[in-house]
């Protein structure tokens, strides 16, 4: 029976029900559901999060393996610095055509697919949901240690500050609160002006002589804590690991071409403006931490104070700008993360309603946002943190290699729209995304090899395994759909009615398929008085279903229940009580209620269904319904 997603919490007991409301707080009807149109500096804000607040980590990255090398290695950070801007040039370059193509959102799932076909689809998709996972867990991890540079009595409580990290991000984004644009644009734009003051006034500091270099034996003392009494080989393979720890700095980019449909009209124009906007500030921000860091001689311990602390600490000296800089550096960073609450979400639904995810994901909850998956996302991030030991340096490794497999595969898929198109200037458009594919993948490659015995080999393995899950679950459903097919035209045949000696009957049908014409069939065996209920969910499919069923079942009267809540169980025990009231007639009459179920063939196929049959006979047994008889149809 299909039916909308329906958690234990809705039908569960009344104490539990509070707990809920309280924490959630109380539905929204369907009605309230609206997009919200940012302006471009509201948008350049919210959008850009992802990006801008790699700086908080990605320098200190490229320092950290540098250091591996001795000190004579530090200075190397500024050209990869600059090799990494010239990327995320041409990354931007890229994005900028997909945008004014794809004017409704052209994420990386949806262009792949819909140019290379399902294989890369599948590969971009799965890659991206890696991508938004190690989003949170790599933001929530630096903003944390943010906050432990400033503060390092709290850094023996890294881990469980992480974890109430994640817990509050899924606790907001489960609640749908939609706080107003200004206010969620406020720590981007305060991290923006501190960094770009931080790096302006060191610079000046610098040319003025009023920024000494860091003490020798503090600086070789801190080496040795990297280097753990072994000096690494200054080689291609440390330099390809520097680039690839620094190229997290790309993360975030396609975020805005994901987005497109948020911005004010002309949407992809603004789109684009603020793209090219956002990567002008990332640019300037890395590259002056990058060279601040490597004039002072600056070295960067795993899970010590930050570099960004540490400029901040010898640029503003340790008073409330200091502070500031670091509290606006872990809200930028949890804004991130949020990114990820709205962008994961979404693709999940993307891809349950093409078949490959459960479909229990593509279905909005109590407050008009995808629950199941922001509960997902969030138990992916918290596995990740622990195991990981919330630390930012051993995630990285798993980072960026997704963030650029989807990069090239959407660049691919860009050069086939346009070869298929042939419109006026097709051709250099083409040559654009191939160069921006061909270069990505070049440094995709470079991820992989450097970082592959570093942890690289996890996304490795977890990309295959994904996109075989995603496989299994799409053939399950093809095979589940050959099962319930019907005619969609002919005329449904029903046993006849009971003369004498049947009972009231409601019968609960979500689609007409051979698992719900089988329950008809049976309930039309012992009922006297049959009635078929289906729920209006909002999603306008109601007026098709009533005429399919008006063609192929006219004898049996249907109900539609609206439901503006998108609840099945409130209306449905609603409609239950008055026509079991009606049905007494003075007497005691006993009222059948049967629900269409699915019996599938293997237990885990159940989680690809979901079990609102379960919740809803819970649900009318405590309210008094003594006869609820569930029909199984054997896929």
């Amino acid at each position: 029976m299909a039916s909308p997603a329906v958690t234990p919490g809705s039908a569960g007991s009344t104490g539990r029900s509070g707990l809920r409301r309280w924490l959630i707080g109380e539905p929204l009807p369907t009605s309230a559901h609206a997009e919200e149109r940012l302006s471009n500096g509201e948008a350049l804000a919210i959008l850009s999060s992802d990006a801008l607040s790699s700086v908080a980590y990605a320098s200190q990255e490229i320092l950290l393996v540098l250091s591996l090398a001795g000190a004579a290695a530090l200075s190397l950070s500024v050209p990869i610095t600059g090799l990494i801007v010239a990327l995320m040039l041409v990354v931007a370059i890229s994005y900028r055509q997909t945008i004014k193509a794809y004017p409704h959102g052209g994420g990386s799932y949806r262009v792949s697919h819909d140019n290379l076909g399902v294989m890369p689809g599948l590969v971009a998709g799965a890659s991206l949901a890696i991508d938004y996972v190690l989003t949170v867990s790599v933001s929530v991890a630096a903003g944390i240690a943010a906050i432990t540079s400033l503060l390092p009595q709290l850094a023996a409580e890294r881990i469980p500050l992480c974890l109430l990290a994640v817990a509050l991000l899924m606790l907001v984004n489960l609640r749908g609160v939609r706080s107003s644009a200004r206010l969620l644009s406020l720590p981007t734009f305060l991290f923006m002006g501190l960094v770009l003051t931080l790096v302006v006034l060191g610079l000046a500091k610098l040319r003025l002589g009023l920024l000494p270099p860091l003490d020798a034996a503090d600086q070789a003392r801190q080496l040795a804590q990297v280097q753990g009494g072994e000096l690494a080989v200054l080689g291609p393979v440390l330099l390809m690991r520097a680039f690839s720890s620094g190229c997290a700095a790309l993360t975030g980019i396609e975020a805005i071409s994901d987005s497109v449909m948020v911005f004010k009209p002309v949407e992809w124009r603004n789109a684009r403006l603020v793209l090219t906007g956002m990567v002008i500030v990332l640019a300037v921000m890395f590259s002056g931490i990058s060279v601040l860091a490597s004039q002072l001689g600056l070295v960067y311990v795993e899970n010590g104070p930050t570099l960004l602390y540490q400029l901040g600490e010898r640029i503003f000296a340790n008073g409330l700008l200091l502070s500031v800089l670091q509290l606006s550096t872990l809200l930028i960073l949890l804004l991130a993360a949020n990114t990820a609450y709205a962008d994961f979400p979404r693709l999940s639904a993307f891809l349950a309603q093409d078949g490959y995810m459960p479909r229990q994901l593509a279905s909005l909850g109590d407050r008009l946002v995808f629950s199941n998956g922001i509960a997902l996302l969030s138990g992916f991030a918290t596995v990740l943190l622990l195991v990981f030991d919330g630390s930012v340096t051993r995630l990285i490794p798993l980072y960026a290699v997704g963030v650029f497999t989807s990069f090239t595969l959407s660049q691919a898929g860009m050069v086939v729209h346009w070869w298929k198109e042939q419109r006026a200037g097709w051709l250099f458009k083409a040559l654009v995304n191939g160069f921006g594919s061909l270069v990505t993948g070049v440094v995709c490659a470079v991820l992989l090899y450097s970082k592959f015995r570093l942890g690289a080999w996890v996304i490795v393995v977890a990309v295959p395994l994904l996109v075989t899950l995603l496989l299994t679950i799409k053939a399950h459903y093809r095979q589940v759909a050959r099962r319930l097919r019907l005619a969609p035209e002919a005329r449904l045949h029903l046993p006849e009615p009971l003369r004498e000696g049947g009972s009231p009957v409601v019968l609960l049908v979500g689609q007409l398929h051979r698992g719900s014409y089988e329950a008809l069939r049976y309930a039309r065996t012992i009922a006297d008085t049959l009635v078929a209920v289906h729920v209006d969910l909002g999603d306008g499919r109601a007026a098709a279903f009533q005429e399919q069923w008006q063609r192929q079942l006219p004898e049996v009267e249907l109900v539609i229940l609206p439901s503006p809540y998108r609840s099945l169980i409130e209306p449905v025990k609603e409609f239950i009580q008055r026509f079991e009231s009606e049905q007494r007639q003075g007497g005691e009459r006993f009222c059948t209620v049967v629900l269409p179920v699915f019996v599938t063939r293997q237990r885990w196929q159940n989680l690809l269904h979901n079990q609102s049959t379960y919740f809803l006979r819970q649900a009318l047994r405590r309210e008094g319904t003594r006869v609820v008889t569930t029909v199984g149809f054997y896929l």
